[in-house]
């Protein structure tokens, strides 16, 4: 169980808001963005006093998806919440249309919710697509049966396609001609990064503590799935993985001071020529192995798949979370969490990734994921959390030139962000 904890200034805070971003709505109602919604309710009117409310706000990419959710939603708080009555009164759900793929769609989303809200508290970007992939079959029946534990944590056996361009932004002009923008990192990476900026004078409203900023992203993904010089995925084979380091790298350097003279200009409201202050804090985390439908199969080859994850749980692994909702564990305690609970861990331990895990039993709980080139807190000499079994294997321990390197990568990748949100803003007018 997880307990959050508030200071006196958030205890007179009667309301907060939250926006979850999720892109993947075909399984919202079953998968993670759905049980973070669900989550969310429950760890709100489970920790949170009597006088304070939840205006939960979802995006889907249709008014119908909106409505069939928010129904859905509904209906899970009024079957699960103790009472009905202090449930309807202090949890509010309203959605949002918005598609990541679409720059004109964020953008018009981002104007809508500037005029119907007054602030943002918590913006959980969630959304994720994987894009078409393929699976070395001979390979994938061969590490099941004689590497078990590793594969079903790192599948090694799939492969994305290189190559995915997100459709064209700019059909509405005549001899329009604009560069090819990558659909994964567009989804999972750019559509955000711009909602945010575009967002900032919400999320500045939202000052003691400051607004957070939660970001979704993975567990396998290493160094080399990411290179700056692709960085929106278009010649890579692992566009999912690319992406979500990207995400890693970040949220992980945004405070930093190299970062600091990108990171203001993102958050310069487009209306005001000042950065807004306080900053909103950046958090990434990731939900461990969820028995998710981002890599659709058979029916026979998902229950395989379902028994293969209990088996590592059973084995030992931290990460196989299995439920959606035990997975959404990790974002949902960020989004709550007393500001000095977060503030006190980070002062004694560094800014890290947090991973939703469990134990054998399935008892859920909050856990620092290791990051290539920042370790478990972006300090050199900290010790690993679960020795080397459940560690990628091209992962080594943190080293000075590492995580100089890290931050140096950091700084050019919000450099590169700045610039491409320029000249899209620019190229849309």
């Amino acid at each position: 169980m997880i307990v959050h904890t508030s200071s006196s200034q958030e205890l007179t805070r009667k309301s907060y808001h939250c926006a979850t971003v999720e892109q993947n709505t075909d399984h919202l109602t079953s998968g993670l963005g759905f049980a973070t919604c669900c989550r969310l309710a429950d760890e709100f009117l489970g920790t949170r006093p009597a006088s304070q409310s939840l205006k939960l706000i979802i995006t889907t990419r249709s008014p119908q998806k909106s409505k069939d959710t928010i129904a859905r939603l509904t209906t899970y708080l009024n079957r699960n919440a103790e009472s009905k009555v202090l449930a309807d009164a202090r949890i509010s759900f309203h959605a949002a249309q918005l598609d990541l793929t679409s720059l004109r769609s964020v953008l018009a989303a981002a104007a809508s919710l500037l005029s119907s809200l007054a602030k943002l508290d918590v913006i959980i970007l969630n959304a994720g697509i994987a894009g078409p992939h393929q699976f070395n079959w001979p390979l994938a029946v061969w590490a099941v049966i004689f590497d078990t534990a590793y594969v079903v944590t790192y599948p090694y056996f799939v492969q994305g396609r290189s190559g995915l361009v997100a459709k064209p932004q700019l059909s509405a002009k005549p001899n329009a001609q604009e560069p090819p923008l990558g659909e994964v990192f567009c989804a999972n990476v750019f559509g955000h990064y711009l909602l945010v900026h575009h967002l900032s004078p919400l999320l500045s409203r939202a000052t003691r503590p400051p607004a957070r900023i939660i970001c979704l992203s993975s567990l396998e993904q290493g160094a080399a799935d990411f290179s700056l010089a692709d960085m929106q995925c278009l010649t890579t084979t692992s566009p999912y993985q690319s992406s979500k380091r990207l995400t890693d790298i970040l949220a992980l350097t945004a405070a930093l001071p190299s970062s600091k003279p990108h990171t203001d200009t993102f958050f310069t409201s487009p209306a005001s020529s000042r950065p807004l202050a306080p900053h909103p804090r950046f958090y990434v985390s990731q939900p461990g192995i969820c028995n998710t439908e981002i890599f659709p199969l058979m029916i026979l080859l998902a229950w395989a798949k379902v028994l293969a994850l209990y088996m590592a749980r059973w084995l030992g692994s931290p990460w196989h979370t299995i439920s959606t909702y035990k997975g959404a564990c990790a974002p949902v305690w960020l989004a709550l969490a007393g500001q000095e609970v977060l503030d006190r861990i980070e002062e004694r331990e560094g800014q890290g990734k947090w991973g939703s895990a469990t134990d054998v039993a399935g008892r859920e709980r909050v856990r620092r994921t290791e990051v290539d080139g920042w370790g478990y807190g972006g300090w050199v000499g900290q010790g690993r959390e679960f020795g080397t079994k459940w560690r990628r294997r091209e992962a080594r321990d943190l080293t000075v030139e590492d995580r100089e390197a890290f931050e140096e990568l950091g700084r050019q990748a919000w450099g590169e962000m700045e610039r491409l949100r320029v000249e899209w803003e620019e190229r849309l007018g």
